[in-house]
């Protein structure tokens, strides 16, 4: 009987996501595109009141003030945004968009592999281009996602991925950025299922470690040296050491950072970049020392420890930006809420970090941090992706996206939501 309920079950999902399916992706560009009398947010920081901005062939061709600057219109299609803002397109670090639909039903799931160490699997390939939520985070600005594979001790290969494609190789971006290492704890989370209130030792933290480093011996060697037979997993870490590809450590706590760290570099790994790091702020100067960006985690959690202040997550942002630290923002709490990303940034900006700066830290702070240098900016030559909102994008309460763009592809911001309420509106009318 449970067989059958379940079975039930996925067939009235399935039914639901193909009635509700929006998800085609849009043309390619034919037409210059001017977006006039706009407030334009450049992503690096600036802001024109009054702006132009115009692109065409995937790319942006101009991005100028509108009150000064002397433009032949006849050449574009030209979209009046007065009143509106226009933002770069956000993006998405350290996401599971496309890996994971509903997270209770384990046949949508597919963010894992089995095994501890797994260099070798790529997200890119799992990426599922027809998610219903790929719309709906559209529907927030929310344009370019890292999507990264989870789990385990090495977790894998993410790629970056566009929001809006037939499939995973027209939605690529940049392939194979980076391996995620999830560095192991020494303390064991309180198992609350089994009665436990307080952590306990980790006994195999120092096998994992030990695992870790023959890992990377055994990838550092294979990468010096020419070989007849390919070894699948090393193979895949080859660009750690020649820099085409950097090394994201999954890590939060201020001694373990600076460990894994350590251990990295003195690897040879080239690039690394810590994920989490909810204690960061502890440990600036190491981290300055060192160059390492940060993709933080947890601004909408509770504090890790019980002395803290409870709105330490939230002032995070301003005390990595004051110290000097390069760092963007994640959700990292799942795709389903992948779409509150910029209100993440919202938060930031309540709790001492400039407007202007919060936006970086989802648009250009981002694309440098990820290796996508033609993104997160409104910039000549730059990729046409950006949107425009009736309010401040920040701003889950004025944040209404009502045109967005994908390489100049005008793509569909109505998720699965939006085409029923449409739907059951025209049915039953407006009240």
């Amino acid at each position: 009987m449970k067989i059958i309920y379940t079975l039930i079950f996925l067939l009235g999902f399935s039914v639901m996501t193909v009635s509700g399916q929006s998800n085609d992706p849009a043309p390619k560009q034919t037409k210059p595109i001017l977006l006039m009398n706009g407030v334009a947010h450049l992503g690096d920081g600036t802001v024109i009141e009054n702006s132009a901005i115009g692109f065409a062939d995937g790319k942006i061709t101009l991005v100028a003030d509108a009150t000064t600057a002397r433009i032949d219109m006849s050449q574009f299609e030209v979209i009046n945004i007065e009143g509106k803002h226009v933002y770069p397109g956000f993006i998405d670090p350290n996401s599971e968009l496309g890996l994971e639909e509903v997270s209770a039903v384990n046949a949508t799931v597919d963010v894992r592999e089995t095994g501890s160490i797994n260099p070798n699997v790529r997200s890119v390939i799992a990426f599922n281009t027809d998610s219903e939520l790929l719309p709906t985070t559209r529907h927030n600005g929310v344009l370019t996602a890292q999507v990264v594979p989870q789990g385990g001790i090495i977790s894998g290969t993410s790629s970056i991925m566009q929001l809006d494609a037939w499939n995973w190789e027209d939605a690529v971006i940049k392939m194979d950025d980076g391996i995620h290492l999830n560095w192991p704890s020494r303390k064991i989370r309180p198992r609350w299922w089994m009665g436990e209130t307080e952590y306990s030792e980790n006994k195999e933290y120092d096998n994992s470690v030990a695992e870790i480093e023959k890992l990377f011996n055994d990838a550092k060697a294979y990468a010096a040296n020419n070989h007849g037979v390919v070894n699948i997993k090393l193979e895949s870490m080859k660009g750690l050491f020649d820099g085409s590809k950097q090394l994201f450590i999954h890590e939060n706590a201020a001694k373990a950072i600076i460990e894994s760290v350590q251990f990295a570099l003195q690897s040879g790994v080239k690039k690394v970049v810590v994920v989490g790091g909810r204690d960061a702020e502890m440990i600036t100067e190491f981290i300055k020392d060192n160059n390492i960006p940060i993709i933080l985690n947890g601004v909408h959690l509770l504090p890790q420890r019980e002395e803290e202040d409870v709105f330490m997550p939230y002032k995070t942002p301003a005390l990595l930006h004051a110290a000097g630290i390069k760092f963007c923002l994640a959700y990292g709490k799942g795709a389903m809420g992948e779409r509150n990303l910029p209100f993440i940034a919202g938060t930031a900006v309540a709790y001492g970090l400039d407007k202007e700066e919060a936006l970086k830290t989802i648009t250009s702070n981002t694309a440098e941090i990820l290796g996508v240098p033609d993104l997160g900016t409104l910039k000549i030559g730059y990729r046409a992706t950006l949107f425009v909102s009736e309010g401040d994008a920040l701003d889950m309460r004025t944040n209404k996206v009502s045109l967005a763009f994908i390489d100049g592809r005008n793509v569909k911001i109505d998720g699965m939501q939006e085409v029923l309420y449409e739907r059951y509106k025209a049915k039953y009318g407006q009240k």
